[in-house]
């Protein structure tokens, strides 16, 4: 078992960053949402990138284990909008 420096549950900020398209969005907010349930709106953020083509996206969720989060960020690399996650 791999150790982690978290302690469970708690707050965890994912970044997602993709191409500034109407289905960005929702696309990402529904796959962390199938992994860590719903999200309160006050916990999504939304910054363009300086020319406006690319736009990351901050999810704050309540991680309950590592196994949790491992599920989020494979599924989140899996979509073909996602560049990049952090």
């Amino acid at each position: 078992m791999t150790e982690t420096l978290l302690e469970f549950p708690c707050r965890f900020p994912i970044k997602v960053m993709g191409r500034d398209t109407p289905e960005f969005r929702p696309d990402i907010l529904a796959i962390i949402t199938e992994h860590a349930g719903e999200i309160p709106e006050d916990d999504v953020r939304m910054q363009p990138s300086s020319k406006g083509s690319f736009v990351s996206l901050t999810v704050t969720i309540t991680a309950d284990n590592r196994q949790q989060l491992d599920e989020v960020y494979l599924a989140l690399q899996a979509d073909e909008q996602v560049m990049m996650v952090l």
